[in-house]
This record gives structure tokens, sequence and C-alpha cells, in this order.
């Protein structure tokens, strides 16, 4: 029997998980509409046509599709993993003190800050996630960067990269690690994050120089991933800090849940509103394309594709989102929703006994 495009656009209809991800990966490439960012630097020329999905479950299953080997730098997708990590080295307290939990409502990379305290609305702009790359602890003065720096980097930005990207490492799963030619180039053309970084020390809530902050800030945003990677760091969230696979705690249960509650309304940007209402899940974006979305005790899902719209999300990925939020009944807001591990274990195991039949 020949499968029409409607027969595979719900799950239950495909025969295998990665026959269902093609086939979101298919219709939604269907979209060329967009740009590729041109305010970042790529490993390699990166090609528009290139997209990936992939799933972890918080039991530690994993499912991708496309181009999930290929590397692109984290991006913005860090700010919340960072946020985590600052949760648990600075404090509740002391973070709240500096970045504050409130969507924007602006850009990315607007200067947006409260009025009285001067500190940023959260986390997830680039305000905010500056001063939270300098409240994660720097590791020990005898630690060392598994990387090369340039004389550009003082003592304090490598110790804090390094335990910045040991746990990202930790969220992964595996040793990531910062491509500094890429940091080294996005640095020399950073004007608007150093004026940002100028403008939060003139409000006394940048402890450090700014030209150091934005050094760090833009090392932690080259580290290079793939969009497994980041399924990975996002259902080690979903399975409340702990990583699915390795079993390790990464962050404390409280930092994981505040992180996620942040992401939820701050997390892609002026367009978080939208997101919360038609796909209903805790989510961050970046500008090199990738997505992140969790369903808190389920599963951590990302997608990767380069073209992005005016707001600076992956215009292919916000559909991916959108098909399998749906096809999987993963909002939020849902009275009822799919215990979506069972079911893709199920629609594994019956893609296992067709492939045995097939074979007799």
């Amino acid at each position: 029997m020949t499968r029409t495009s409607t027969d595979l656009g719900q799950p239950e209809r495909a025969s295998s998980v990665s026959e269902y991800l093609d086939h979101v990966l298919a219709e939604c490439g269907e979209d060329t509409s967009g740009e590729v960012s041109e305010d970042i630097p790529a490993p390699g020329a990166t090609d528009p046509a290139l997209h990936a999905l992939a799933l972890v479950t918080a039991d530690g299953s994993e499912y991708a599709a496309g181009d999930d080997d290929f590397y692109f730098t984290i991006q913005s997708i860090s700010k919340p993993f960072v946020y985590a990590l600052a949760l648990d080295d600075a404090g509740l307290e002391r973070v709240h003190e500096a970045v504050g939990t409130e969507p924007s409502g602006e850009a990315f990379n607007e200067l947006s800050l409260e009025g009285g305290t001067g500190r940023p609305l959260n986390p997830l702009i680039n305000a905010g996630a500056i001063v939270t790359h300098q409240l994660v602890s720097r590791n020990p003065e005898d630690a060392e960067s598994n990387a090369e720096h340039t004389t550009s980097h003082s003592k304090d930005v490598q110790r804090r990269t390094a335990r910045i990207v040991e746990g990202l490492s930790a969220f992964a799963g595996r040793d990531l690690s910062v491509d500094h030619e890429l940091a080294e180039d996005e640095y020399s053309k950073d004007y608007r994050n150093l004026a940002i970084a100028h403008m939060l020390k003139t409000h006394d809530v940048l402890a450090t120089e700014p030209e150091e902050a934005v050094r760090g800030y833009t090392d932690q945003c080259c580290v290079l991933v793939t969009v497994r990677d980041i399924a990975r760091m996002a259902a080690t969230l979903a399975n409340n800090g702990v990583h699915p696979e390795s079993g390790e705690r990464v962050v404390s249960e409280e930092s994981a849940r505040r992180t996620l509650s942040v992401m939820a309304t701050c997390g892609m940007y002026d367009g978080s509103g939208r997101w919360l209402a038609r796909i209903g899940i805790p989510a961050k974006s970046g500008i090199s394309g990738g997505i992140i979305g969790v369903l808190p005790g389920q599963v951590g899902l990302a997608s990767f594709a380069p073209r992005l719209d005016d707001e600076g999300n992956s215009i292919q990925g916000v559909e991916m989102f959108a098909r399998l939020c749906a096809d999987l009944g993963l909002h939020l807001m849902a009275s009822e929703r799919r215990d979506v591990a069972q079911f893709l274990k199920e629609l594994s195991e019956r893609a296992s006994e067709e492939r045995k039949h097939s074979g007799s």
C-alpha cells in the first residue's frame, strides 16, 4: 500500500518514528522563505536547505532525522542552560537581584531594562544573558580550558568559560567545545552587545568590565552542537535536571523548574506569547537556526533549519514544532496529554515487527 501525505501526517499511520520525522521534515522543508543570519559566523558555508529534528525522552530514548550530525553554534539556545547553572552557582536571591523574569516584548538585542533597578527584564534576552554569564562561578584557578585562547582572553574569562562549557557538556552528555576562531570573528563585530554591556555597567548591574563580559558571552554562544546535542540538553531539563541517559544530576530540580518557567514566557522573544498559545511548551531559539522545546517530565525536542523570520526564529523550525506538538498532543494547556515515551516505543516496536515479518 502506498502511503499518501495525509496518511503520514499522523504519527499513528507511520510505520516508524523515523518515517514520521522524515515526513515532518519534508513537508516543513517546502517553505523556503526567510534568510540565513548574516550576523554570526558559521562553521563553513551554511546550506539553507539543511534541516534536522531530534527527540529525546525523559527515560533516554532518542530519535533523530535529517542533517542530525551537522555542527552549528549554539548561540542563544545556551541562555536557559547558563541561567540554570547560575541559579545553582550563585543562588536564586543573587540571580533575581541581577536579572528579572518578565517578558520584554522587544527584540532579543534591545536594551530592555527594568525601571528603577536597571536590571535586564529576563535572562533570555542579550542584556540578561550577559549578566547571567557573569553569575556563573569561575572554575578554580588551576583549572585549564581544553581549547586554545588568544592573548585577549583574561584568566577570568577563560575560567568562567571553562565552567560554562563543562556545564553545557553535562547537559549534552558529551564533551562540547568552543570554536574560538568563530568566536573571534563574532566578537570583532559585536558592537551592539558591547554597547549593552557598557550601559549595564552604568547601572551597576555588571560586576566585571564590559569587554570581558562580552568576550565570555561570545565564547558561550560559539559552543558547537548538533541537533541531537540540544535535544539531550532539553531532555535534561524535562527530567528535572538529571541527564536521561547518564543519570547524572546536572542542575537542581528547583533550577530546572524555574528555567522552564522563564522559557515558557520569554524563550521566543517578542513572539513568545504567540508561541505559547499555538504550540504550548517552554522553548528557546537561536539565530543559527536551532530551536529547543521541553515537555516537563516527558521529552526534549530540537529542530535545526537556518532560514529565519524577522524575529530571529527558524521558520521551518517553528512549523516543525507546531506539527510535532499537535500530532503528539504536547500542549501544556491541554486537559489530556499523550504519554510520549510510551507511544514512541510502541511505534518503534511496531516497525521492528514489520521488519521481522517482511524478512521472513
